[in-house]
């Protein structure tokens, strides 16, 4: 049985936390305390440490995780952390034999020049997204282009619908917020919010969704759909003639909400 389980850092970020009975990866491990506490509690031996990109709130805790526990720790070859002893790119594979998963490699630039994110189809589908692709939404791009980070998003949109997203943040009601305000007729929409609010109130995780869903809910995933792009150019007030240039749209939109 693998479990995949959010350990809660600083105000809103989760590390999440892939076991079996006797194994664990860790993904994003900002912060070592939480993550050594869960470790301990379940009686978990860590043996890899898995990076989306640099920074400091993905990377700042793993240095004393090896102290820890000497692990390998696996991160994008085109970033800064210093740490990462198996550099990968885009098509690498992970395979992570103490819990017979194989997680695949895709290069997702846009927040960061340097970010990936980790896919496995078995046992079922699932993708660690970092700062990429959230519940709703999507994250700033800062050190790319809105053209990339366009890109990246239209790839992890072509996973399988059952894809689990495991993204890094509980920023799901402000996505939210945003989302109904570009997109307010979407019931599946108004749905979800309902159900995200009662997973707050019990202070529950909204994450992770499914990609179907997102499909049908995050204005940054529909783009070409023509109420998205409408609402996007009145905000505008010029045309928007292709999908990249909506998406742009939107996010600095998003920005400034």
């Amino acid at each position: 049985m693998l479990n995949i389980h959010p350990v809660h850092a600083f105000r809103d970020n989760y590390i999440w936390v892939i076991h079996n009975r006797r194994s664990a990866a860790v993904v994003d491990p900002g912060d070592a305390q939480p993550v050594i506490a869960y470790l301990q509690h379940n009686h978990l031996q860590l043996n890899a440490i898995l990076i989306t990109h640099h920074h400091s709130d993905h990377t700042g805790g793993i240095l004393e995780l090896l102290h820890y526990c000497e692990a390998p720790v696996y991160g994008p070859a085109t970033g800064s952390t210093a740490a990462i002893t198996h550099s990968l790119r885009e098509t690498d594979r992970v395979r992570l034999e103490a819990l017979s998963l194989d997680l695949a490699v895709l290069e997702i630039p846009g927040h960061t020049l340097d970010h990936i994110a980790y896919y496995g189809g078995d046992p079922f589908d699932m993708v660690f997204c970092g700062d990429t692709l959230f519940a709703c939404g999507c994250g700033r791009v800062f050190e790319g282009t809105p053209e990339q980070m366009y890109q990246s998003l239209q790839k992890l949109a072509r996973l399988p619908d059952d894809t689990l997203i495991f993204c890094a943040h509980e920023y799901t009601l402000g996505n939210i917020m945003f989302a109904r305000t570009v997109d307010p007729d979407n019931t599946r929409l108004t749905a979800f919010a309902a159900a995200a609010q009662q997973l707050r109130l019990q202070q529950l995780p909204t994450v992770p969704t499914k990609l179907e869903l997102e499909r049908a809910i995050n204005p940054f995933l529909r783009c070409a759909v023509p109420a998205i792009a409408a609402q996007a150019q009145r905000q505008a007030g010029y045309p928007l003639n292709h999908p990249e240039a909506v998406f742009s749209m939107l996010r600095d939109w998003k920005n400034r909400f």
